[in-house]
């Protein structure tokens, strides 16, 4: 070991020594413990009765109910077979019931709804708050199903067999416990599956091993067919059932953007020839289809980052390299989904953060046609059935509530199914894009939801939403709940586009990894300053929201820059980044953000880490911080533990924790109510009164 190495380890083991002293709310990571739910529970009661004593909290907590219940939402389409499947909650079902209507009945607007399970008298048998989390279905006849059950909203889930014809779950049927894992059929007896077999997960919480399992035997005896190691992120099974093949792939996460897939063909594994960043995004008429992440060079050519291959699924795994490109984007262009009907491959790009669809079909060699679709706004891919040429996709924008669509991916003919009513007179605003220019030079667009005669004073009340992470985008999109709580309350809205995210490709999102953590913070210290500049509004009129890992840019942001901020909104978030990678799945993240148990990483780390960089005498505004018991995701304890250090530092703090809801913080529609009835209660507390 070099000697400056060693004098890192040294200096590094001693900060984490002192900091571990000094950290008196470690047991507030003891999520069940009773001393640490009775701090909740104060904590509830206190900040409760501030918000709900908000002026406003009662009519936005009305309108957000009505909104959440509505019989005018449009019904989330599954295909399966001759049936569209969907999961609906409303007032009458909070818990929500699992149905199924004939595909022609659904497009044509009927509501002959058969209802297969109920949620709510399940929970009621059971004892139980279960939350349906999907189900999976057996091709052909769609007749059997895998549904996967939350107790409480977590992303453990139970798995049970399901008969849709009896409409009752299988008695001595495939059954597996709680655990972060899951199933796929390979036919109507067999069974991958990747799971808790009882001999542990990998330190992420995921599963190591993939198995086959047989009907009738002991989940124990199951074959294996794949192991991975602890340190892996995870490993997972899954079969694709087409009608002349059954593929069975086994993907290995060794980090959560590296790793290689395998595939089981004559009982034995194969490894694909891929670079360890390549995304394997499915298989269609038996070419296998990649997404690449960096530049490729292999059988003597080049493939540029942001890439898409083909490659018939033989020749793969024979070693062969003749692939083909499908599409490659420019540098303010990106692929957001890629979908398979029967006969088409249906691409979804963005071109400068607004949605474009393209068909692709295949006649030696790849032919392109853009589809007819809106335009100027956020397409979402909702459903294809892959034994035809029929999908659904969702198309909105800021002001345009959603409509589902429904289309032929060959004739290329696009059909309104329906339109979500609007719950606020949009006529009355404006959008506008506009670029800040970050600390670096990069220009990082946003968009501004506004009055069309909002004056630019300096003095309008704003909030800012952005992520920046794991390459997701922040896409336009309609949102009553927004509308009739802020913007119809004479707030403005805005949406940035910063580093981190998916808005521009991979490199856009890989700008911000690791060591660069900095520039995303930077780009949306950028946004708020450009918007200050643009007397759009003021530091004391500025909000900021954020989740998760937005949570944690939302707490850096507050801690590094708090003359730019008003008020804060720190939704499920990571915020203690020294511990983050020893709570539930955070050691999945490192190839995000670093490990902070190297030095050279906690060195870049402990520069922005929130929870870590939180100083007395500063003049922080009052944050509100929210978060689940039942987070199993981002731990709680990043929450607690913030508001508790705060509190300690005489910083007056908001802070709500819901008993269950998972990482989305809420699992009925009276939930999720109550949670954004609080959220903006504070924000106009903070902002508007």
């Amino acid at each position: 070991m070099k000697t400056n190495s060693l004098i890192l380890l040294i200096i590094a083991f001693v900060s984490f020594t002192t900091f571990a002293q000094k950290d008196k709310y470690l047991w507030l990571e003891d999520v069940e413990n009773p001393k640490a739910l009775e701090w909740v529970k104060q904590w509830n009661e206190k900040s409760l009765s501030v918000l709900k004593g908000h002026k406003n909290y009662q009519a936005v907590y009305d309108k957000n109910l009505e909104i959440y219940n509505s019989d005018e939402r449009i019904p989330e389409p599954a295909i399966y077979g001759n049936f569209v499947f969907n999961f609906w909650q409303d007032k009458s079902n909070p818990r929500g019931i699992w149905r199924r209507i004939p595909a022609e009945d659904y497009i044509q607007g009927k509501t002959n709804w058969e209802i297969l399970l109920d949620i709510d008298q399940l929970s009621v048998k059971d004892g139980e708050k279960w939350v349906f989390k999907g189900a999976v279905g057996l091709f052909p006849k769609y007749n059997r199903f895998l549904v996967s059950l939350s107790r409480g909203g977590g992303d453990a889930v139970v798995t049970n067999e399901f008969d849709a014809t009896a409409k009752s779950f299988v008695e001595n049927g495939f059954y597996l416990p709680e655990a972060k894992g899951g199933a796929s059929w390979i036919d109507e007896n067999t069974l991958m599956v990747s799971t808790d077999f009882g001999d542990g997960m990998t330190t992420s919480g995921y599963p190591k091993k993939v198995k086959i399992w047989k009907r009738g035997t002991a989940l124990k005896d199951a074959k294996l067919v794949f192991e991975g190691s602890e340190t892996d992120m995870g490993t997972w099974g899954m079969s694709e059932i087409k009608e002349h093949k059954t593929y069975r792939i086994i993907t290995q996460r060794t980090s959560f953007y590296s790793g290689s897939y395998h595939v089981v063909e004559n009982e034995k594994l194969i490894k694909a020839e891929l670079q360890e960043d390549a995304v394997l995004s499915g298989i269609f008429n038996d070419m296998v289809i990649l997404e690449l992440k960096s530049d490729w060079e292999t059988g003597g050519k080049t493939w540029k980052q942001g890439s898409v291959l083909s490659i018939p699924y033989n020749d793969l795994i024979t070693g062969k390299k003749n692939f083909e490109l499908i599409v490659l984007p420019d540098e303010r262009s990106s692929v957001t989904s890629i979908s398979t009907t029967k006969n088409v491959l249906l691409v979804n790009m963005l071109n400068n953060v607004k949605s474009e669809l393209y068909k692709f079909t295949w006649e030696n060699g790849w032919k392109t046609e853009k589809m007819n679709a809106p335009e100027f706004g956020n397409i979402t891919m909702s459903a294809t059935d892959e034994n035809s040429d029929k999908f659904f996709f969702y198309f909105t924008n800021f002001l345009e509530p959603s409509t589902l669509f429904f289309g032929d991916a060959t004739t290329g003919e696009l059909k309104k199914v329906k339109s979500l009513p609007s719950f606020f007179p949009t006529e009355k605003y404006q959008v506008q894009q506009f670029e800040a220019v970050s600390k670096d030079g990069t220009k990082i667009p946003y968009f501004v939801v506004n009055l069309k005669e909002m004056k630019y004073t300096g003095n309008n009340p704003t909030l800012l939403y952005a992520y920046g992470g794991f390459e997701i985008p922040m896409l336009p999109s309609y949102n009553s709940v927004t509308g009739t709580a802020w913007l119809e309350n004479g707030g403005v809205y805005v949406l940035a586009n910063i580093r981190g995210g998916g808005e521009f490709g991979p490199s856009w999102h890989q700008a911000g990894l690791k060591k660069n953590r900095q520039r995303v913070f930077d780009d949306f210290h950028a946004v708020a300053e450009s918007l200050i500049d643009k007397k759009i509004t003021s530091p004391k009129k500025l909000g900021i929201f954020g989740g998760s890992n937005g949570g944690l840019l939302v707490g850096v942001a507050y801690t590094q820059r708090p003359d730019l901020y008003g008020a804060v909104v720190c939704a499920v978030p990571l915020f203690d980044m020294k511990r983050y990678n020893k709570l539930l799945a955070g050691a999945s993240w490192m190839a995000e953000y670093g490990n902070p148990d190297i030095p050279e990483d906690w060195e870049y780390i402990s520069k922005y880490s929130p929870y870590q960089n939180i100083k007395p005498g500063m003049n922080y505004p009052e944050v509100f911080f929210t978060t689940s018991t039942r987070d199993d995701r981002v731990h709680p304890g990043h929450a607690r533990k913030a508001v508790a250090k705060m509190d300690e530092l005489g910083y007056k703090v908001y802070y709500f924790e819901n008993t269950e809801g998972g990482h989305a913080g809420a699992s009925t529609n009276e939930q999720r109510a109550q949670m954004y009835a609080l959220i903006y209660a504070y924000l106009q507390m903070k902002l508007m009164d």
